[in-house]
């Protein structure tokens, strides 16, 4: 578990447990001993497993927790993902924790599986977007890996992206697109891909002539997006973004387009039924 992740986890046990756990700490006596099972309810992807466990370290170092599934794997309802054992004080504190990170990865994961599902057998990648929980992005960006997709940027510096707000913004000073796209070519590391995002298919066309790398259509209709797709013809990658669901997303790869980004992965995503449920002694 890297340092950023354990910093991420500090912060959520601190919000969770303030000053104390004032119920716990009233009714449950420090020599007492439990045991509980994380129950799958619903049917996904696991993601997460061992941020919970970690969770339960940072507890209480004598806490032991089994797992039981390993991320990646396919769940259903009434499979045990993992069990953990110890202090019964201990477990109830790391218990909300444990599971938020833990039913909020599965959510990403489970869904991002979903559309990788949907485009089966056509030669397109599942990416995801920059629209995530603030704090929480290296991990949510992991849980849609585990789903199967990859990764857009992780930050700003990951690559160059010419969204319509750095375009209007040059607009307005006199600059085209491809003015635009040759500005950033001059002024970026080589190892960087220049991407440029259109609307128009005069914006795909002076986008081609600009040398970008990778051409974005956003929310593009399909006759467009075949269209632009015909126009590009292999010059460049092609992404397609914007409104994008389960019902069309086949379609939209069936256009030819080599990536389709989707930020619904991570800021609509409703998180997997997961509870921990305590054995009787």
């Amino acid at each position: 578990m890297n340092r950023d992740i354990d910093e991420l986890i500090d912060r959520a046990l601190e919000e969770d447990l303030g000053s104390g756990d004032a119920t716990t700490d009233a009714l449950i006596e420090n020599n007492m001993w439990g045991k509980a099972n994380f129950l799958v309810k619903a049917e996904g992807v696991l993601a997460g497993i061992e941020v919970a466990r970690r969770v339960f370290q940072k507890i209480d170092a004598e806490v032991q927790m089994t797992v039981l599934i390993v991320d990646g794997s396919s769940i259903m309802p009434g499979n045990i993902a993992a069990s953990v054992e110890g202090s019964l004080a201990s477990i109830l504190k790391g218990e909300r924790t444990a599971l938020n990170f833990l039913q909020r990865l599965s959510g990403i994961a489970s869904m991002t599986a979903q559309y990788v599902f949907a485009v089966k057998g056509l030669p397109v990648k599942i990416l995801d977007t920059r629209k995530t929980t603030p704090g929480l992005r290296m991990l949510e960006k992991y849980a849609v890996k585990t789903g199967g997709g990859q990764n857009h940027r992780l930050n700003l510096a990951d690559g160059i992206l010419i969204k319509d707000n750095h375009l209007e913004a040059l607009y307005a000073r006199g600059l085209n697109l491809k003015d635009v796209v040759f500005r950033a070519r001059q002024n970026t590391p080589a190892h960087l891909r220049v991407e440029v995002e259109t609307k128009t298919m005069e914006e795909v066309s002076q986008a081609i002539g600009a040398g970008a790398e990778i051409i974005m259509l956003d929310n593009m209709t399909l006759d467009m997006m075949n269209q632009a797709v015909r126009l590009i013809n292999h010059r460049a990658q092609v992404e397609a973004s914007g409104n994008i669901t389960l019902t069309n997303v086949r379609q939209v790869a069936e256009t030819g387009v080599d990536f389709i980004s989707i930020g619904a992965l991570t800021h609509s995503v409703k998180a997997l039924d997961i509870s921990l449920e305590f054995e009787r002694n």
